[in-house]
Protein backbone atom coordinates (compact mmCIF):
# COMPACT_ATOMS: atom_id res chain seq x y z
CA UNK A 1 0.00 0.00 0.00
CA UNK A 2 1.27 3.46 -0.89
CA UNK A 3 2.64 5.42 2.08
CA UNK A 4 0.38 8.41 1.33
CA UNK A 5 -2.72 6.17 1.48
CA UNK A 6 -1.57 4.78 4.83
CA UNK A 7 -1.02 8.32 6.13
CA UNK A 8 -4.53 9.34 5.06
CA UNK A 9 -6.05 6.28 6.73
CA UNK A 10 -4.06 6.90 9.91
CA UNK A 11 -5.13 10.55 9.97
CA UNK A 12 -8.80 9.51 9.72
CA UNK A 13 -8.72 7.13 12.69
CA UNK A 14 -10.32 8.98 15.59
CA UNK A 15 -9.16 8.44 19.18
CA UNK A 16 -12.09 8.30 21.61
CA UNK A 17 -10.88 8.45 25.22
CA UNK A 18 -12.54 6.40 27.95
CA UNK A 19 -14.61 4.22 25.60
CA UNK A 20 -15.99 1.67 26.29
CA UNK A 21 -14.59 2.19 29.78
CA UNK A 22 -12.28 4.56 31.65
CA UNK A 23 -8.63 4.33 30.66
CA UNK A 24 -9.18 2.91 27.18
CA UNK A 25 -8.51 4.95 24.05
CA UNK A 26 -10.82 3.52 21.40
CA UNK A 27 -9.60 3.62 17.78
CA UNK A 28 -12.72 4.69 15.86
CA UNK A 29 -12.71 3.72 12.18
CA UNK A 30 -16.13 5.16 11.32
CA UNK A 31 -14.53 8.22 9.63
CA UNK A 32 -12.80 5.79 7.24
CA UNK A 33 -16.05 3.96 6.55
CA UNK A 34 -17.91 7.24 5.93
CA UNK A 35 -15.42 8.42 3.31
CA UNK A 36 -15.68 6.53 0.02
CA UNK A 37 -12.07 7.18 -0.97
CA UNK A 38 -10.70 6.05 2.39
CA UNK A 39 -12.99 3.04 2.61
CA UNK A 40 -11.84 1.98 -0.87
CA UNK A 41 -8.20 2.46 0.19
CA UNK A 42 -8.72 0.23 3.22
CA UNK A 43 -10.35 -2.50 1.11
CA UNK A 44 -7.56 -2.15 -1.46
CA UNK A 45 -4.96 -2.75 1.28
CA UNK A 46 -6.60 -6.08 2.15
CA UNK A 47 -6.97 -6.97 -1.55
CA UNK A 48 -3.30 -6.27 -2.27
CA UNK A 49 -2.36 -8.60 0.55
CA UNK A 50 -4.68 -11.35 -0.75
CA UNK A 51 -3.89 -11.23 -4.46
CA UNK A 52 -1.79 -14.09 -5.76
CA UNK A 53 -2.71 -16.37 -2.87
CA UNK A 54 -4.84 -19.47 -3.35
CA UNK A 55 -7.67 -18.47 -1.00
CA UNK A 56 -10.98 -20.32 -0.90
CA UNK A 57 -12.85 -18.15 1.62
CA UNK A 58 -12.59 -15.06 3.75
CA UNK A 59 -13.73 -15.27 7.38
CA UNK A 60 -14.81 -11.96 8.92
CA UNK A 61 -15.16 -11.39 12.66
CA UNK A 62 -18.40 -9.90 14.01
CA UNK A 63 -19.07 -7.08 13.24
CA UNK A 64 -16.55 -4.75 11.63
CA UNK A 65 -14.70 -7.67 10.08
CA UNK A 66 -17.87 -8.22 8.06
CA UNK A 67 -17.47 -4.80 6.42
CA UNK A 68 -13.94 -5.41 5.20
CA UNK A 69 -14.07 -9.17 4.72
CA UNK A 70 -17.23 -9.28 2.62
CA UNK A 71 -15.94 -6.56 0.29
CA UNK A 72 -12.65 -8.43 -0.16
CA UNK A 73 -14.44 -11.75 -0.79
CA UNK A 74 -16.69 -10.06 -3.35
CA UNK A 75 -13.75 -8.55 -5.23
CA UNK A 76 -11.88 -11.87 -5.22
CA UNK A 77 -15.00 -13.80 -6.27
CA UNK A 78 -14.79 -16.18 -3.31
CA UNK A 79 -17.04 -17.05 -0.37
CA UNK A 80 -17.42 -15.07 2.81
CA UNK A 81 -18.00 -16.67 6.22
CA UNK A 82 -19.32 -14.64 9.16
CA UNK A 83 -17.89 -15.55 12.54
CA UNK A 84 -20.42 -14.36 15.11
CA UNK A 85 -20.93 -13.87 18.80
CA UNK A 86 -22.68 -16.77 20.52
CA UNK A 87 -26.36 -17.16 19.77
CA UNK A 88 -26.44 -15.14 16.54
CA UNK A 89 -26.18 -17.91 13.93
CA UNK A 90 -29.33 -19.86 13.04
CA UNK A 91 -27.86 -23.26 12.10
CA UNK A 92 -25.64 -25.82 13.88
CA UNK A 93 -22.40 -24.28 15.08
CA UNK A 94 -18.98 -24.95 16.52
CA UNK A 95 -17.91 -22.56 19.26
CA UNK A 96 -14.80 -21.35 21.03
CA UNK A 97 -14.54 -19.33 24.23
CA UNK A 98 -12.04 -16.57 24.88
CA UNK A 99 -11.13 -14.31 27.76
CA UNK A 100 -11.91 -10.65 28.07
CA UNK A 101 -10.62 -8.17 30.63
CA UNK A 102 -13.96 -8.51 32.43
CA UNK A 103 -14.93 -12.16 31.83
CA UNK A 104 -15.42 -14.59 29.02
CA UNK A 105 -17.10 -14.51 25.61
CA UNK A 106 -17.78 -17.06 22.91
CA UNK A 107 -17.63 -17.03 19.10
CA UNK A 108 -19.49 -19.36 16.73
CA UNK A 109 -19.18 -20.59 13.18
CA UNK A 110 -21.64 -22.67 11.18
CA UNK A 111 -20.39 -26.27 11.06
CA UNK A 112 -20.71 -26.37 7.25
CA UNK A 113 -19.32 -22.88 6.49
CA UNK A 114 -15.83 -24.19 5.70
CA UNK A 115 -15.03 -27.48 4.02
CA UNK A 116 -12.05 -29.53 5.16
CA UNK A 117 -8.89 -28.34 3.46
CA UNK A 118 -10.20 -24.95 2.36
CA UNK A 119 -7.66 -22.15 2.56
CA UNK A 120 -8.84 -19.26 4.70
CA UNK A 121 -7.83 -15.66 5.35
CA UNK A 122 -9.19 -14.11 8.54
CA UNK A 123 -10.04 -10.39 8.39
CA UNK A 124 -10.99 -7.93 11.12
CA UNK A 125 -10.66 -4.22 11.80
CA UNK A 126 -8.50 -4.40 14.92
CA UNK A 127 -6.03 -6.70 16.63
CA UNK A 128 -5.73 -5.86 20.33
CA UNK A 129 -5.13 -8.59 22.92
CA UNK A 130 -5.78 -11.32 20.34
CA UNK A 131 -8.45 -13.24 22.27
CA UNK A 132 -11.19 -12.91 19.68
CA UNK A 133 -8.83 -13.61 16.79
CA UNK A 134 -7.32 -16.64 18.53
CA UNK A 135 -10.80 -18.09 19.08
CA UNK A 136 -11.53 -17.44 15.38
CA UNK A 137 -8.35 -19.30 14.41
CA UNK A 138 -9.35 -22.19 16.68
CA UNK A 139 -12.78 -22.42 15.05
CA UNK A 140 -11.42 -22.28 11.52
CA UNK A 141 -9.06 -25.16 12.29
CA UNK A 142 -11.74 -27.06 14.24
CA UNK A 143 -13.97 -27.29 11.15
CA UNK A 144 -11.03 -28.31 8.95
CA UNK A 145 -9.97 -25.01 7.42
CA UNK A 146 -6.36 -24.07 6.76
CA UNK A 147 -5.71 -20.58 8.12
CA UNK A 148 -3.25 -18.95 5.73
CA UNK A 149 -3.11 -15.53 7.33
CA UNK A 150 -4.87 -13.10 9.68
CA UNK A 151 -5.23 -9.51 8.45
CA UNK A 152 -6.19 -6.37 10.37
CA UNK A 153 -6.62 -2.74 9.46
CA UNK A 154 -5.22 -1.72 12.87
CA UNK A 155 -2.94 -3.44 15.35
CA UNK A 156 -2.31 -2.24 18.89
CA UNK A 157 1.21 -3.67 19.08
CA UNK A 158 1.71 -2.91 22.78
CA UNK A 159 -0.96 -5.53 23.61
CA UNK A 160 0.98 -8.33 21.83
CA UNK A 161 -2.14 -9.90 20.28
CA UNK A 162 -0.26 -11.44 17.38
CA UNK A 163 1.47 -13.78 19.83
CA UNK A 164 -1.85 -15.55 20.45
CA UNK A 165 -2.17 -16.22 16.72
CA UNK A 166 1.29 -17.81 16.29
CA UNK A 167 2.29 -19.55 14.08
CA UNK A 168 -0.30 -17.95 11.76
CA UNK A 169 1.18 -15.02 9.80
CA UNK A 170 -0.34 -11.69 10.87
CA UNK A 171 -0.58 -8.61 8.67
CA UNK A 172 -1.71 -5.19 9.90
CA UNK A 173 -1.69 -1.94 7.99
CA UNK A 174 -1.84 0.67 10.75
CA UNK A 175 0.21 -0.02 13.85
CA UNK A 176 -0.06 1.79 17.16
Amino acid sequence: MAPDSLQKLRAAVRDVPDFPKTGIIFKDITPILANGTLFRASIDAFLEQCRGKAIDKIVGIDARGFLFGSAVAYELGIGFVPLRKKGRLPYKTESAKYSLEYGEAEMELHIDAIEAGEKIVLIDDLLATGGTSASAATLIKKVGGILLEAQFLIELEFLHGREKLAPTPVVSFLKY
